[in-house]
């Protein structure tokens, strides 16, 4: 059996154009070898296993030839060539100065820097990890570089160039050593398998590639623990296996899922991925490269920045159209932020299905460029049409006798939702668009279980700038206008339900805005009707309005006056206001404008005793029973 070579040393570069990825640097050398302009010092720096001790050991192989080619490459058939290639120069000095670096090795090297080359042209010293001497060994060293003999020539190389002291920086040429691109590795490894008869497919060979960060050495490396795997063939599912990585077809399976809203399917495949034995952190890395990878695959101009196959590069092309530039900005801030808190989370399965949670919503009747309405508590803006909550209609002849009528602003309902059982909206129905009237409580109705309330009152994200729209379409007779919904709580899973929803809405229908005027007298009468039906709802805010004092101004604005800001900006209120004057008004144009007044707050102000001196004028009995409990108030 013969002895077995491992593919880093047999396939080692002998000549400078063997050499992968370090174009600039090699034709530098090249040049200087062939114009006879040599530096006394070279400093090759850089990331491990990326050329810098090979090309070190070609250039002293070289400076050394008796026939160099025109283009400065050895000929590697000459006496001195051949006693390198088989170790045996003695004028070719390998030092390591990782296991040599004290003060007294240095002072060795120098004393044989002053003995001439018996035979060739130069004495070359190769110190490689040079930023391991001490600072007495770099000291010791300064003066013999700089000025050494004409026929010595010194190559230091380091990966932690920062470590060197500047006075021996300042004495070498210093050449900066890249990382070899994904590209040049790849076909480096197509070369080595092609040598040894393995047949590789691309895909494998990238993925090995871009796993070893640009080093070359490490990806001959992994190509050897690949082989001893798969044996003569190499597949990209053997490269994945031996390697722990997550296959990127999860990644375009989670962003499809992701496009569609599909949440399940995104807690399928997650718990798929910790099944295989991966970490939830690697996985969110991933996902977060991913949607940068298709970021960039989404423009031409940048998609040659994608190292990967040409097959692989064409997937993520073809998914990003149909991703907008909106949609991956938010998917890639949710990621990176999830990714730093990782670490600081007890539940870490949880933490990336809370992710994978936001991811699902991103999307969702998001068409490329579309951006989000502002939050503003005053509706003074240019209106959107949007479905919203709206107030009940009252119940009368015109609107329960026919249904060609003048339509109002109402949810539509099937006609047996005289039950609770029966009271919840339909399959077709949309909870977004269908507008909530006022609980019963307000609206002296029995209370009955309804559809779930407009996510506009919920969330003042889906609240802002919002305006009554109509269909065009008629509902059928009896369409239960007199009928109300009970708002329900605020809660999350309503809210995520009604934001889906609301994207699913039908096709067909058209915003149709309503401008009917109505004079000062008709605001006021159903502005007070509002009050009278809100103040069980909320009192304080019916109270406000009761001294708001409104006035209708040009574009049918309607200003009153509030005590402060807090009620200026309570949005929830407002918009249930807004949707009663548009409804009851018949004009989806109205804005409101709260203006901060504090003279209402004076009249609203009372103490503990003014306010029991006015429920006593209401309550007679209660003087008495303060009186005969002998109560008085604190102060």
């Amino acid at each position: 059996m013969d002895d077995y070579i491992v593919s880093a040393r047999k396939y080692r570069p002998s000549t400078f154009a063997e050499v992968v990825g370090q174009d600039a640097i090699t034709s530098t050398l090249k040049n200087a070898i062939v114009s006879g302009h040599l530096a006394q010092a070279f400093l090759f720096t850089g990331p491990r296993g990326v050329g810098k001790t090979s090309c070190a050991r070609i250039l002293a192989k070289t400076i050394n030839c008796l026939h160099p080619t025109p283009e400065g490459e050895p000929c590697n058939e000459c006496e001195s060539c051949k006693a390198f290639n088989e170790n045996a120069s003695f004028n070719i000095h390998e030092l390591d100065a990782a296991s040599n670096n004290s003060v007294d090795d240095i002072r060795a090297l120098v004393n044989q820097v002053r003995i001439p080359p018996q035979a060739g042209k130069y004495k070359v010293y190769i110190i490689d990890e040079v930023h391991m001497l001490s600072t007495q060994a770099f000291n010791s060293f300064l003066k013999t570089l700089e000025e050494p003999p004409a026929y010595a020539k010194f190559i230091l190389a380091t990966t932690e160039k920062h470590k060197i002291i500047p006075t021996i920086m300042s004495r070498c040429q210093i050449f900066d050593f890249r990382r070899i691109s994904v590209g040049d590795i790849a076909k480096h490894l197509a070369y080595v398998a092609k040598n040894e008869g393995i047949e590789a497919e691309e895909e494998a060979l990238h993925i090995i590639a871009q796993k070893v960060d640009g080093a070359l050495r490490d990806a001959l490396s992994t190509f050897d623990q690949i082989v001893s795997y798969s044996g003569n063939k190499i597949t990209y599912k053997n490269v994945i296996e031996n390697l722990n990585i997550l296959d990127y077809e999860y990644y375009f399976r989670v962003t499809d899922a992701i496009l569609q809203g599909d949440f399940s399917s995104l807690l399928l495949i997650f718990d798929d991925v910790l099944q295989n034995g991966f970490d939830g952190q690697d996985f969110l890395g991933g996902l977060n490269d991913h949607f940068r990878k298709l970021l960039v695959a989404k423009y031409p101009q940048t998609a040659a920045l994608l190292q990967s196959s040409p097959s692989l590069r064409n997937h993520y092309q073809q998914q990003a159209v149909h991703c907008s530039r909106e949609f991956l900005f938010k998917a890639l801030d949710i990621c990176n932020q999830y990714d730093l808190n990782y670490k600081a989370s007890n539940n870490k399965r949880l933490h990336v299905e809370i992710a994978l949670t936001q991811l699902s919503t991103l999307h969702q009747g998001q068409p490329a460029g579309n951006d989000a309405v502002p939050v503003t508590a005053s509706t003074e803006a240019k209106p959107v049409y949007r479905k919203t909550a709206s107030l009940p209609e009252k119940p009368n002849a015109q609107q329960t006798s026919s249904s060609s009528s003048k339509p109002r602003f109402s949810s539509k309902q099937n006609q047996g939702n005289s039950s609770p059982e029966n009271s919840g909206t339909s399959p077709a129905a949309d909870p977004v668009h269908e507008k909530t009237t006022l609980p019963a409580s307000v609206s002296g109705e029995p209370e009955k279980t309804g559809d779930v309330s407009d996510a506009g009152q919920h969330s003042p994200k889906v609240a802002a700038a919002s305006t009554v729209r109509r269909k065009v379409k008629t509902t059928s007779a009896g369409s239960g206008a007199g009928h109300g919904h009970a708002v329900r709580n605020i809660s999350i899973k309503s809210t995520l339900e009604a934001l889906k929803n609301r994207n699913d809405r039908k096709t067909g229908e058209e915003d149709i805005p309503i401008t009917n005027n109505f004079s000062q007298e008709e605001l006021e009468r159903v502005w007070n009707e509002f009050v009278d039906k809100y103040k069980k709802q909320s009192p304080s805010f019916a109270l406000t309005l009761s001294k708001g004092h409104p006035v209708v101004k040009e574009n049918f604005r309607i200003e009153y006056h509030v005590p402060n800001s807090i009620i200026q900006s309570d949005v929830l209120n407002i918009n249930v206001l807004m949707d009663y004057l548009k409804s009851h008004l018949d004009n989806n144009q109205i804005t409101l404008k709260a203006i901060v007044d504090k003279n209402v707050a004076k009249d609203e102000a009372y103490s503990d005793r003014d306010r029991f001196k006015k429920l006593s004028k209401e309550y007679p009995k209660l003087n008495r029973m303060k009186n005969e409990l002998d109560l008085d108030f604190g102060y």
